[in-house]
């Protein structure tokens, strides 16, 4: 994968410390802060960039402003036996929320084989690979869920009812990274038309559907009818049943259904953040965890062997004509890593003008090299 960048870095370790010194600043105590500040951090590394740093100011700055994300993260735990747990965010950070569920999962996992919870009246929680990306390190299969504001609509439907609901597994290998495979049940997902319309781009013809059916391509538009509920997306496989949108649209429906039915949370048009009135409202959302721990079957060094292998000959099979590689999930995402590590964060100029704005709010005391090329 041959990966080229025109846009400016900021150091790792300088944009971890401004995000940490800026979620403080807006009230998040300091180790939520860094729980906050890895998970953003991690989808850049990845080159998930409408996860990360993209999203720092728009979806959890500005909704700790404006009263529908709440800084401090009370954690209840309503139900737990040997091998499940279920908490209440009450509104707090999904990402601190996400962190506990995860820390407890593979703890209970470690001693039972396996394990699952559930959160409700969550918020965001990042990158849907990050938690199932914990179990991965610790040598376990990770699974998670998360339903979302509606978006998608449902085969032979117009209207938003699903949200992009990831499905997302990462799988522990032998080999350098894991397995993970962390996508959207939709085409195209909220965050990606957030990040074309910061980045002044189209989204591709056949990804979002108006009311009346005609494909748009505003990026701005479709975020601003997505919100008034005049748009929808297109599930995985598209619009109809021709190429097979019903397994997208099936898909999503199951991550609604656990999100929700397993925490005893809300969904789907309860999800919007905005009251009948038009004034915002908490989120509300609902995630779900698995954990797996192969040692409980034949051994983890057994299962990662074979796992890998699997990788490696998908990865070596026949290529089509003109095509130089073929990728397994998680292989393009490390090969990213290894490009920036050494670089830093690349920031576009929507996201230098969001870190600049943040920092003289709180009259923080960062220089950035961007500014100084300018």
């Amino acid at each position: 994968m041959e990966i080229t960048e025109t846009r400016p870095f900021v150091p790792w370790d300088q944009m971890e410390n401004f995000m940490i010194d800026a979620f403080k600043g807006y009230g998040v105590p300091e180790e939520d802060a860094k729980i906050c500040a890895d998970v953003l951090l991690e989808s850049d590394r990845r080159g998930i960039e409408s996860h990360g740093c993209n999203r720092f100011k728009p979806i959890y700055i500005d909704r700790i402003v404006k009263g529908t994300l709440l800084p401090v993260t009370n954690i209840e735990i309503l139900k737990e036996s040997p091998t499940t747990l279920v908490m209440d965010a009450h509104d707090g950070m999904g990402m601190v929320a996400s962190h506990k569920m995860m820390e407890k999962l593979i703890e209970k996992a470690r001693t039972y084989g396996m394990a699952g919870g559930a959160i409700r009246n969550s918020t965001h929680y990042g990158i849907a690979g990050y938690w199932t990306g914990m179990a991965a390190k610790a040598g376990m299969i990770g699974v998670t869920g998360t339903n979302a504001r509606p978006s998608i609509a449902p085969t032979y439907g117009v209207e938003n009812m699903l949200g992009t609901n990831p499905l997302t597994f990462s799988i522990p290998t032998d080999e350098d990274f894991d397995f993970c495979l962390d996508c959207a049940t939709s085409i195209v997902q909220r965050g990606r038309i957030e990040y074309y319309a910061r980045a002044g781009k189209e989204t591709p013809a056949g990804t979002v559907i108006s009311q009346e059916g005609q494909a748009l391509t505003d990026s701005q538009e479709i975020l601003d009818r997505l919100v008034a509920g005049t748009a929808a997306l297109a599930p995985l496989g598209g619009i109809g049943e021709d190429l097979a949108g019903y397994k997208g649209y099936g898909y999503a429906t199951v991550v609604e259904i656990l999100s929700s039915a397993l925490s005893g949370g809300q969904f789907m048009k309860s999800l919007t953040g905005v009251s009948r009135d038009g004034s915002p409202q908490m989120y509300h959302l609902g995630h779900f965890f698995f954990v797996v721990d192969p040692e409980a079957f034949m051994g983890r060094e057994e299962f990662k062997k074979i796992a890998g292998q699997i990788c490696r000959d998908l990865r070596a099979s026949k290529k089509a004509p003109g095509e130089e590689r073929i990728y397994t999930a998680g292989e393009k995402e490390h090969e990213m890593w290894l490009f920036r590590k050494d670089k830093g964060v690349p920031v576009s100029e929507g996201v230098q003008q969001d870190i600049i704005k943040v920092r003289d709010t709180l009259g923080l005391d960062y220089e950035f090299d961007f500014e100084k090329s300018e």
